[in-house]
């Protein structure tokens, strides 16, 4: 989805651009909840307040809402098909694709020098070999950001 939040809210209806897109994706990526209710609700509130923010979210969650309850009341029915196990697996593979393109998208317009290139590599290198907390990394990434910037 990040691809097409970042076409709608920069460079169709221009409400922010790509430095605030980038810190929108961080403040949705580090709150509770799904990136794209977050980022509705953040960016429902910059352009029109508590009600915006209402209206946005509201507007984000209804079609899944609808769609996994409609989906709910038929999947007991193809739940044991061998086209369902292989629809799913199929789908795999471009779920990881989409992820690999989002994550592409915003690294190109975060890592802006080279001391957020070196923020990005300590923290990868501290949560995938020294198994730290993700929230542990976000705090000393963000104390490094300031720090360093």
């Amino acid at each position: 989805m990040l691809p097409f939040i970042q076409e709608e809210i920069i460079k169709r209806h221009g409400w922010l651009n790509i430095n605030e897109f980038v810190d929108m994706l961080a403040i949705s990526q580090i709150t509770p909840g799904p990136i794209a209710i977050n980022s509705a609700t953040f960016l429902g509130y910059k352009i029109a307040g508590i009600k915006g923010a209402f209206i946005s979210t509201l507007a984000v969650i209804t079609p899944s809402f609808i769609i996994i309850l409609t989906i709910a009341h038929f999947i007991d029915r193809f739940n044991d098909s061998k086209y369902t196990d292989w629809i799913f697996k199929g789908i795999r593979p471009v779920v990881i694709g989409l992820i690999a393109s989002a994550a592409v998208m915003v690294a190109k317009d975060t890592f802006v020098d080279i001391k957020s290139v070196i923020i990005a590599i300590g923290i990868f290198y501290l949560i995938v070999f020294k198994r730290m907390s993700p929230i542990v990394s976000i705090i000393i990434a963000g104390l490094s950001g300031v720090i360093l910037y």
